[in-house]
């Protein structure tokens, strides 16, 4: 109960509700974008909806959408969603306190677990923040992202070209605004970071789309091995 409490009150928190905003009005713009592309390339309004709803990862659904509009089967879609989501394990690992115990608390978390909504929870400084900032930006991002897609869904081809607007940009944007401060005081992080990095875009050449992200992944251990030497 002190637990819900706490949490509870961070929702009258400016600041966080801000930066809160900040990461839904990405997500929104982006899911507008999602929607969009998949019903101008001839897809129907319900099946973009209906993933971002079932699915909801951005990353995994742009690629599927890509897959079956360049003419592969659902299982081809499927499998590379699945690949790019194989990093939600470790994000998972990484926020599973902050998620909670009980029952309902994980399978609702888990489905909100998110590359924003990670970044947000660990940008925090203590337990409670972090848990009220997963939760307030992954239930927020859910909505927003839904209502996105379905607005893009209903627009279909009238939005006309969605790359010109650079919509791509807004996520990585509000990521890197998010991830700035923990860089700034942990010498380990930056390591890591510099390491996944170094790592993300030597093979990006090399590898197929959404790959690199996951080969950044190695970063992680680097950190891993630092913690457990301390």
């Amino acid at each position: 109960m002190r637990s819900v409490q706490r949490t509870t009150a961070y929702v009258h928190d400016p600041e966080l509700l801000r930066d809160v905003a900040l990461v839904c009005l990405a997500g929104g713009v982006v899911g507008v974008s999602f929607g969009a592309i998949a019903v101008a390339g001839g897809l129907p309004v319900w099946v973009p909806v209906v993933m971002s709803l079932v699915v909801y990862a951005g990353s995994a659904q742009f690629s599927a959408v890509g897959v079956l509009l360049a003419g592969g089967g659902p299982l081809a879609a499927a499998a590379t969603g699945l690949l790019l989501n194989t990093r939600t394990v470790a994000f998972s690992l990484t926020v599973a306190d902050v998620i909670g115990r009980g029952r309902l608390a994980r399978l609702v978390g888990a489905h909100l677990v998110t590359d924003e909504t990670v970044a947000f929870a660990l940008a925090q400084a203590d337990p409670a923040r972090r848990r009220a900032a997963f939760w307030i930006s992954g239930l927020g991002l859910f909505a927003v992202w839904n209502a996105g897609v379905l607005v893009g869904a209903l627009a279909g081809s009238a939005l006309g070209d969605t790359d010109r607007y650079g919509l791509d940009a807004a996520f990585p944007a509000v990521l890197a605004a998010l991830v700035l401060p923990t860089l700034r005081e942990k010498a380990g992080v930056r390591r890591s970071a510099a390491l996944g990095a170094a790592v993300a875009l030597a093979v990006t050449p090399a590898v197929p789309a959404g790959v690199p992200v996951l080969l950044a992944l190695t970063g992680l251990f680097l950190y891993g091995r630092k913690e457990a030497s301390v």
